[in-house]
């Protein structure tokens, strides 16, 4: 299993990165299966640059703040209006109950119809596994102040050179403080991608939102996890000081993740550095047949 860093700012996008977007890739013995863990404001950009959004299996929402979701509004454009058609079946999307309508209304489309014909909209059942492909994802109910919050516990199992199986388990925080579901959706993880937005001292009268470096390290023991990875820090947040607060409190392998970064989920290896921005956006490279805009009557190219 891979895990590439498309988007890791906290709450909202910074220059360097977009907000929360992870691609994970899994290998059944017959071909590569790729998902998304949240598509939070700015990621459906630089996630082009990794991946066909045509070749995604499913989008995976752990809940529905912006800098978590807001990017399925730009998706169903790229869906319902490709001039080329979209050409495949409805994206899964599994999220909070309130899922679909969010996005509708962020849209400003009827509720009824919604986002519906692009999207398949499943709800999350707590603690309840969703099987696709070689992936096993599992949320578990988490303290942050929104009606749903998940983290979510990916398991993948995939065949190894020696002809056996290996399951490797990444465990995505999503956005919590301190809980007990934290720690037994990171139980044993091979690899803990866990937020880190607040800093001791600062924040210390704000409770139940986010964790510091120093409580994701302590969730990060005492699941025993095999690696921590800090994301999901804002730009007022500094790096070092998150990181220096998880070692006081987690002696296992750290590190900040990066957008465009890629890392083999069970060896903690970088696999892969961030790409460079494309020489032309594809809409210049393209051709697209005429067609009517909706609300309009005339057949002319779009300006």
């Amino acid at each position: 299993m891979k895990l590439t860093i498309i988007g890791c700012t906290g709450s909202f996008p910074g220059p360097g990165s977009p907000a929360s977007c992870y691609l994970v890739t899994a290998f059944d013995g017959t071909r590569d299966w790729k998902i998304l863990l949240d598509l939070g404001s700015g990621a459906l950009g630089v996630l082009q640059r990794y991946v066909d959004i045509k070749d995604l299996d499913g989008i995976f929402i752990s809940h529905l703040h912006p800098d978590h979701c807001m990017d399925l509004c730009g998706m169903h454009v790229a869906i319902r209006w490709d001039p080329n058609g979209w050409g495949r079946e409805r994206m899964l999307v599994h999220g909070p109950a309130a899922t679909a309508d969010r996005m509708a209304t962020a849209y400003g489309l009827p509720l009824e119809e919604g986002m519906h014909p692009d999207y398949d909209f499943q709800h999350w059942k707590s603690r309840t596994p969703v099987k696709i492909g070689p992936f096993s994802i599992t949320p578990y109910p988490v303290l942050h102040p929104i009606e749903e919050s998940y983290a979510l516990r990916v398991e993948a199992t995939e065949p190894v050179a020696d002809g056996s199986l290996r399951t490797s388990v990444l465990t995505y925080s999503g956005d919590t403080d301190s809980c007990p579901e934290l720690i037994e959706a990171a139980a044993g993880a091979d690899m803990f991608l866990c937020e880190a937005a607040f800093e001791e001292g600062r924040d210390d009268a704000i409770t139940g939102v986010h964790l510091t470096g120093k409580r994701a390290g302590q969730a990060a023991t005492e699941a025993g996890v095999e690696r921590l990875l800090l994301t999901h820090i804002p730009v007022w947040t500094d790096i070092n000081t998150v990181v220096n607060e998880a070692k006081e409190t987690y002696d296992g392998g750290i590190a900040v993740a990066v957008s465009g970064v890629t890392y083999g989920v069970f060896s903690g290896s970088q696999l892969g550095t961030p790409k460079s921005l494309p020489t032309a956006p594809v809409s210049i490279v393209r051709s697209a047949p005429n067609r009517e805009w909706p609300g309009t009557k005339s057949k002319s190219p779009r300006r």
